[in-house]
């Protein structure tokens, strides 16, 4: 098999350019929206970090402060 068959990984030919695009088209829409869920998860993430923020502030960046219960 010549190096440029235009088959596929997998030893189906490729068709022709429009099925070529067309999958493609699929595959790019595929990663968007897997990048976008990544995306919202993560902002998601973030605000309910941000509305959950009751942590006492640390000192000196010792940890979390303690408060003598005596």
């Amino acid at each position: 098999m010549s190096a440029n068959a235009n088959c596929a990984p997998d030893g189906r030919d490729a068709g022709n350019e429009t099925d070529v695009a067309k999958r493609l088209d699929e595959v790019v829409l595929i990663i968007a929206r897997l990048i976008g869920r990544r995306m919202a998860r993560e902002d998601y993430d973030k605000a309910l970090r941000a509305a959950n923020d009751n942590a006492p502030p640390a000192r000196d960046g010792a940890g979390p402060v303690t408060e003598d219960k005596d």
